[in-house]
C-alpha cells in the first residue's frame, strides 16, 4: 500500500485525530508546558500525558506499518500493539482523572474518539486478516 492510499484509510485517519486529540489535552492538561521535556518530569501528571502523546503516535505509526508490510506476523505484531495502547490510552484517561483533572470533559472527548478509533480499527483489522486491503 502506497503512502498516499494510506490517507484514504478511515482507521489512519482515525489515528491522526486520536494522535491530535492527545496531543493537545497533553498540552492543556500537564503542568509541564515543554512537551519535549515532560520525560523529565517528576510530575504524575506530566508522565501520564507524555505516555498518552508517545502511545497515540505509536498507533499511527503502527497502523503505517501494519499498511504496508507484507508480512503477516508484522501486520499482526501492529495489530497487537494497537490495541495494548487504545487500552493504555483509557488507562491514562482514568489516571488523569484520579490525579484531579478536572476537565472531565475533555477525558470523555479523547474516550469517545478512542471508542470511535477502535470501530474503525475493528473493521480494518478484519480486512488485513483476510488479505483484502
Amino acid at each position: 500500500m502506497k503512502s498516499n492510499s494510506l490517507h484514504s484509510l478511515p482507521v489512519y485517519r482515525k489515528s491522526l485525530v486520536l494522535r491530535d486529540l492527545s496531543d493537545a489535552l497533553a498540552s492543556y492538561l500537564s503542568y509541564n508546558k515543554d512537551l519535549f521535556s515532560l520525560r523529565q518530569s517528576s510530575s504524575f501528571r506530566d508522565n501520564l500525558s507524555d505516555s498518552l502523546l508517545t502511545d497515540a503516535t505509536l498507533i499511527t505509526k503502527e497502523i503505517e506499518q501494519a499498511a504496508t508490510s507484507s508480512s503477516y506476523s508484522v501486520r499482526m505484531k501492529s495489530l497487537s500493539f494497537i490495541n495494548i495502547m487504545t487500552r493504555n490510552i483509557l488507562a491514562y484517561c482514568n489516571g488523569l482523572e484520579r490525579d484531579g483533572v478536572k476537565e472531565k470533559e475533555y477525558l470523555n472527548l479523547l474516550r469517545k474518539e478512542i471508542k470511535s478509533f477502535r470501530k474503525a480499527f475493528k473493521k480494518w483489522r478484519l480486512s488485513l486478516r483476510n488479505d483484502e486491503y
